[in-house]
């Protein structure tokens, strides 16, 4: 049986995919570097759209900050893009947040990697 979905997380989805799509293409700021939509909540009255990126390259606060105000003065744009793009009656606003997973992800992996890296000298000490 196929698994059901909630009207909200395909509009979600869709936004998704138009907005990777249309932000390399018709945002030409040099400001905005290499971003990634890593997902899109959007509300039950389908009004607000939370949009997480990340930001590929350089992580610093400043760059991450840039992007997102690049993309806060361009919502209105994406905006009438993605109704032009999607057959909805109303397009949710756009609201851009930074996504922290994958940079606590990677954080995350390191520590265990050194935490096995770690235990496995303990054990060759112990050995020998």
């Amino acid at each position: 049986m196929a698994k059901q979905y909630s009207r909200t997380q395909r509009i979600g989805d869709q936004i998704q995919r138009e907005l990777a799509i249309l932000i390399p293409q018709e945002i030409k700021d040099p400001r905005l570097g290499l971003i990634t939509i890593t997902g899109v909540d959007v509300s039950r009255d389908i009004g607000h759209a939370k949009v997480f990126i990340t930001v590929m390259g350089d992580n610093s606060p400043e760059v991450i900050k840039e992007n997102l105000n690049v993309l806060k003065d361009t919502a209105g744009y994406l905006r009438m893009l993605l109704g032009k793009a999607m057959k909805l009656r109303s397009v949710p606003s756009l609201h851009f947040h930074y996504d922290e997973s994958i940079t606590r992800g990677a954080y995350l992996s390191a520590l265990i990697e050194q935490a096995v890296s770690a235990d496995q000298r303990n054990t060759e000490l112990d050995g020998e």
